[in-house]
């Protein structure tokens, strides 16, 4: 079997590949190689799991390095189109440690995330980006990227992309890349106007399919579970979980797939989901914790949507199971394929309902698997869960409040607070709007009390007496009553002893205002 450097793959990019553990080529690497380092546009088809991303790695970095075209801010060299920010991440994974060999700069472009990053790094300059359409043609728009400078694009799942409606976008993508730049195209399927595609941007291209058989599969086996009902469905879901090994359990919705893992969690098996509704930090958040040793914080059961059925590859997956059968034939392989990757072995798990028979069959034929439906059973069960976990207790995090309300002030005996007015605002006895009685008992209005005070005349200041208090004014800060400072600016008493801190009467004021002091 030839190696990576057989192929013609530099050695300095070999040596990576080696310090991971890749040393042989798989089937559409073996195959694709030759023609794509030589600078041919390559049509290649392939199950998932297949090795694409390598395939068109090596000659991506390999064309690039070669090519002598310095690096400009704005206008990067290689191109990798992927339908999902999961899928984009795990590709740039990829072709980072590949270009650091070789001295060259990776970014990835996605939505969901601030975009301020990813003109900071196109401004500062980088030879390729990963990027997913939506984003990508915004940057192109705001002019932040150029595409002119484009040797090497490469569109990865573009079946997918078909899927999701992005073929009007990945069409106007490639058309801002040069006419004479290298076109690689992989896809599972060559259908969904995936060949007019090809026809369009891909020049005389050489057309590499990888068959079933040679795809390291290791040992996929299939499994179809027919419930009683929905709570036997639920319990069954519940022990499929409790295995040792890691597994995905796959939902039609995101809704589902977060309550699916708070149940599991509370039921003493930690879960995380991966669904469209998560923000970018928490998706990597989560995938990180399913990727890490349960040792050491990580969780053995993640609970995804299809949105995690493409780029998303984590080590060691042993049980994928169908909590919701999906609804397209493609969509059962790409889940399924999180599994049995790379030669390892794997189980794939579809749980049914009675009246759910007939569109499983449906789906396991266009798929090309062929199993029996069969009941549940405690000795099945038990095969497939293999040795349970320790059950982890849940611990419910307990918000605590913000902040203690503000008591509010206790009120003296015999004390009468001012009255409110239909505003709300508390009406105090200075202005012209209060009214009081007399010594005599008749009532009296501001405007009365204030021209009695001037007829009278100045009365002199009187000193305070036992329990009364000083009041200081708001301009001077004297004390009532007292000079400021000189005569001047001296308050002048008016009825009752108030005194007002503007030196003069409000004659003749409706409006209520508050207490001096308050």
């Amino acid at each position: 079997m030839p190696s990576f450097l057989d192929l013609g793959v530099p050695a300095a990019l070999a040596n990576v590949l080696a310090a991971d553990g890749k040393t042989e080529p798989f089937a559409i690497q073996r195959d694709t190689l030759p023609d794509s380092l030589a600078g041919r546009d390559v049509l290649g088809r392939g199950r998932t799991g297949s090795g694409k991303t390598i395939a068109f790695a090596l000659p991506l970095v390999t064309r690039l390095s070669a090519s002598g075209t310095q690096r400009r801010p704005g206008h990067p060299r290689g191109l990798v189109l992927a339908p999902t920010r999961e899928l984009a991440t795990q590709i740039a994974a990829t072709v980072k440690p590949l270009a650091e060999a070789v001295g060259m700069r990776v970014t990835t472009v996605f939505g969901g995330v601030s975009q301020r990053p990813q003109e900071q790094a196109m401004r500062a300059g980088v030879d390729i980006v990963v990027a997913c359409p939506g984003r990508l043609e915004d940057l192109m728009k705001q002019g932040v990227v150029s595409l002119d400078s484009v040797d090497v694009a490469v569109l990865d799942e573009a079946d997918h992309m078909a899927d999701l409606g992005f073929l009007p976008g990945v069409t106007r993508i490639l058309a801002a890349t040069p006419k004479n730049g290298q076109r690689l195209l992989f896809s599972a399927t060559l259908d969904r106007g995936i060949d007019a595609l090809a026809k369009r941007f891909l020049h005389d291209p050489v057309s590499h399919e990888v068959d079933e058989a040679s795809v390291p599969v290791g040992e996929m086996t299939h499994r179809v579970l027919v419930a009683a009902d929905a709570d036997a469905k639920k319990q069954l879901v519940q022990d499929l979980a409790s295995g040792e090994g890691r597994r995905i359990l796959f939902t039609r919705t995101k809704h589902h797939a977060k309550k699916l893992a708070k149940q599991l969690t509370t039921a003493g098996i930690p879960a995380v989901d991966l669904q469209g509704n998560l923000g970018q930090n928490a998706r990597e958040r989560n995938l990180a914790a399913f990727s890490a040793d349960p040792a050491d914080g990580g969780v053995r059961v993640l609970v995804a949507t299809d949105v995690a059925a493409r780029g998303v590859h984590v080590d060691d997956v042993e049980l994928v199971v169908h909590v919701d059968p999906p609804v397209e034939h493609k969509a059962y392989l790409h889940r399924s394929g999180r599994t049995a990757r790379a030669g390892a072995a794997g189980t794939v798990v579809t749980l049914t309902l009675p009246e759910q028979r007939r569109d499983v069959k449906d789906i396991l034929r266009k798929a090309q698997i062929t199993v029996p439906l069969e009941d549940v059973t405690p000795a099945i069960v038990e095969e497939l869960v293999g040795e349970r976990a320790a059950k982890v207790k849940h611990v419910p995090v307990v918000k605590q409040p913000q902040g203690k309300p503000k008591a509010k002030p206790a009120q003296v005996a015999g004390e009468q607070r001012p009255a409110r007015g239909r505003s709300g605002r508390r009406r105090s006895g200075r202005g012209g709007d209060s009214a009081q009685r007399t010594e005599g008992g008749q009532r009296q209005s501001g405007g009365q009390r204030q021209g009695a005070a001037r007829r009278a005349g100045p009365s002199p200041p009187r000193s305070p007496g036992p329990g009364s208090q000083t009041r200081y004014t708001t301009q001077t800060g004297a004390p009532s009553g007292q000079h400021g400072g000189g005569g001047h600016g001296a308050a002048r008493p008016a009825a009752n002893g108030q005194q007002h801190a503007s030196g003069r009467a409000r004659t003749g004021s409706r409006r209520a205002s508050r207490p001096q002091g308050r």
